[in-house]
């Protein structure tokens, strides 16, 4: 099985991924592995995981995201995750994922918005 790999791009002091294929185990992985280090070599202060492609999760991948979201939140990037479908959303929470560092939007633009706020918050010590 050949592995798409999924673009992170740096805009600002942001880091974007669009997801827009279904992941398998293999790729979720290397997807977590390379946005990590990432987030490492460019000392991005948020993450914008982008989800509107994407209709179906299954529970790795949910799993996944929660876990991604606490690594990121753990080097100090913030984490917003763009483009919900309700399916995903309930799948999420039907696993028992309350994401509670997550900030959501609904597009990548009001995403990027939510990323401004809270990282300038977090400069002026209100977070």
């Amino acid at each position: 099985m050949e592995i798409i790999r999924i673009p992170i791009l740096k805009i600002e002091d942001f880091l974007i991924a669009s997801i827009q294929t279904a992941l398998h185990d293999v790729q979720a992985m290397d997807f977590k592995d390379s946005l990590l280090q990432r987030i490492y070599e460019t000392k991005a202060k948020g993450v914008i995981l982008d989800l509107t492609a994407i209709d179906v999760l299954d529970s790795f991948v949910g799993r996944l995201i929660n876990d991604i979201s606490q690594m990121s939140n753990l080097m100090g990037a913030k984490v917003v995750i763009t483009g919900l479908q309700p399916a995903v959303a309930i799948t999420l929470v039907e696993l028992g994922l309350e994401l509670p560092q997550v900030l959501t939007a609904l597009n990548l633009e009001k995403g990027i918005a939510a990323l401004r706020r809270a990282t300038e918050l977090a400069v002026h010590g209100r977070v």
